[in-house]
């Protein structure tokens, strides 16, 4: 007798849709790279939902940060943790040099990234991470992006000595103690400009810094940032020339544009004093007598031995 087995059909396969996300970032903060932040934010969110193998796992980004230095980008820092966690499967973004200027960290996260299943498109070059030759592409414009960023670098730092021999100044610096800054210059605030005051004046009759820092804990004077004044703090005023209407400009400078890393110039490269940049709030005398006290306390000739960590102390404002 026959038999007869009935064959069931098969459900059809449901794929499963990706969990998408976007990164986007600008390195500076202006106005019109604001907009474009937002613009590149809404492109994005309208891209993911409206794709039907897609699922929306947010939009990260950064503005006002470099890309030559991925662990200082909390945007990117987060969605590098979510991709992680396993909440996300795709990562688009616009370019390489959007992504990370600095060939080792791009090729290190998209490889952390590959080892997690994550797949990281690249628009404007039209690379996959996860394609065959997705690494090898990215290894070659990564290293145009990364000598990119450093030749953009040395045409601003050209551009920035070039104005400081025509005297142009600019400002870094904008919440220097005792003064505002209000768009063009240096103006003086009063009640800050009493404490500057204070501070050279019992310096030069030989207060210790102990002692100036109990002064002013009992005056209830506090600084920018709303902190007590500490040894440094009083230290940094003591020694800026600014308080005298003058500016010495290219006290530091980025030695690498990659790594970021600021140093002391002792030399390396030429610096600018400008005198009468604004308004002063102690003569050049009173700023002079300072000095020659300083020296004095870091030769021992008088003060104590907290003090000697004042001798010719060089900062960037």
């Amino acid at each position: 007798m026959r038999k007869i087995s009935i064959i069931e059909q098969a459900a059809p396969d449901i794929l499963k849709a990706k969990r998408t996300a976007a990164y986007a970032r600008v390195s500076r903060e202006t106005e019109r790279l604001s907009h474009s932040i937002s613009a590149q934010i809404s492109y994005y969110d309208k891209l993911i939902r409206n794709h039907p193998g897609w699922e929306y796992a947010g939009v990260y980004a950064d503005w006002g940060i470099s890309g030559t230095d991925v662990g200082k980008r909390e945007g990117f820092q987060r969605m590098i943790a979510d991709c992680e966690a396993g909440k996300i499967d795709i990562v688009l973004t616009k370019s390489i040099s959007r992504f990370a200027r600095n060939t080792v960290d791009l090729l290190e996260t998209v490889r952390h990234l590959k080892a997690l299943n994550v797949e990281v498109r690249f628009e404007k070059e039209h690379i996959n991470s996860l394609s065959g030759d997705g690494e090898l592409m990215l290894s070659i414009l990564a290293s145009f992006a990364q000598e990119e960023s450093r030749s953009m670098s040395e045409n601003i730092k050209w551009g920035i000595r070039k104005r400081y021999q025509s005297g142009e100044i600019g400002v870094k610096n904008k919440q220097v103690f005792g003064y505002r800054y209000d768009g063009e210059r240096y103006v003086i605030v009063p009640k800050e400009a009493e404490i500057v005051e204070i501070i050279f004046e019992k310096y030069i009759a030989g207060m210790t810094l102990r002692d100036m820092v109990r002064l002013l804990d009992e005056m209830g004077a506090e600084t920018r940032q709303g902190c007590r004044f500490s040894y440094s703090s009083i230290q940094y005023i003591l020694h800026n020339e600014i308080y005298c209407g003058d500016r010495l400009l290219q006290k530091c400078f980025v030695e690498d544009p990659i790594r970021h890393n600021k140093v002391s110039n002792k030399g390396q490269l030429p610096q600018y004093y400008i005198r009468d940049c604004h308004q002063p709030i102690i003569d050049r005398e009173t700023f002079a007598k300072a000095r020659k006290e300083a020296r004095s306390r870091a030769a021992g000739i008088s003060g104590k031995a907290e003090e000697l960590c004042f001798h010719d102390r060089r900062a960037e404002q």
